[in-house]
């Protein structure tokens, strides 16, 4: 994304105990930056972004424990201000259903991501891949990681597990789809878009879909009632 961001200089995380003791003096959403006023990089990233945040939204409709985000300030260091991120798509789990103008991770009870997307760009390609991998790998901690470029369709995936935990690489499947555990749903390629999948195969709508199917049924209805009235009828 074109979220002007602080090059991460890699330390280890900043522990629990030494944020509750500052937690009174630390900044609130309301005194970090939340929006440098930099659109995204093509109106098909902004798209992008939206099926995948709008399409979860409406899935996970009556969730209220959870947070799906994008494109917003993610701040991981309360002493230093400039130590921010904006992942193009993110989701935490077990946290409060609530607006926020960006995600401070020192008042959400020191949650990160637990899971990430960044939409790949020429101008993002290089950084997605290394200095943000390491950054949600070893401070993050983040459980699964995904990268997608909306013109070419690359697709791959990273899940941090193992004995010594790190990233390793998920490809897609013959079908394009890889499955997240977090989610409990596939992401998937189809129509040159990153889709949602349930474990059934079937793509989970965006809002306006949604609203399509909504009004395909009623019309649907409506055609069915007319054909009843005119055999037998108008029903009292």
């Amino acid at each position: 994304m074109s979220l002007s961001e602080e090059t991460v200089s890699f330390i280890e995380p900043i522990t629990e105990p030494d944020i509750l003791a500052d937690i009174a003096t630390l900044p609130t959403e309301d005194d970090l930056p939340y929006d440098d006023g930099e659109p995204m990089e093509t109106a098909r990233h902004r798209e992008q972004m939206e099926v995948l945040i709008g399409s979860l939204q409406v899935h996970w409709a009556e969730r209220r424990n959870c947070y799906v985000g994008g494109n917003m300030f993610l701040h991981y260091d309360p002493y230093n201000r400039r130590k921010f991120r904006g992942p193009d798509f993110f989701l935490v789990l077990d946290v409060e259903e609530r607006e926020r103008k960006s995600w401070v991770v020192w008042q959400e009870g020191m949650r990160f991501p637990d899971l990430i997307i960044e939409l790949l760009s020429d101008s993002t390609r290089t950084t997605d891949k290394t200095e943000k991998k390491t950054l949600y790998g070893r401070v993050f901690h983040t459980g699964e990681y995904y990268l997608y470029d909306p013109f070419s369709q690359e697709f791959v995936g990273y899940h941090f597990h193992g004995p010594h935990p790190h990233y390793e690489e998920i490809q897609p499947d013959a079908t394009g789809k890889i499955y997240s555990p977090t989610a409990g749903l596939y992401l998937v390629v189809q129509n040159e878009w990153l889709r949602w999948m349930t474990p059934d195969g079937v793509l989970v709508p965006t809002p306006m879909e949604l609203a399509q199917q909504q009004r395909q049924r009623a019309d649907h209805a409506e055609q069915l009632l007319a054909e009843y009235e005119k055999r037998f009828g108008k029903l009292e």
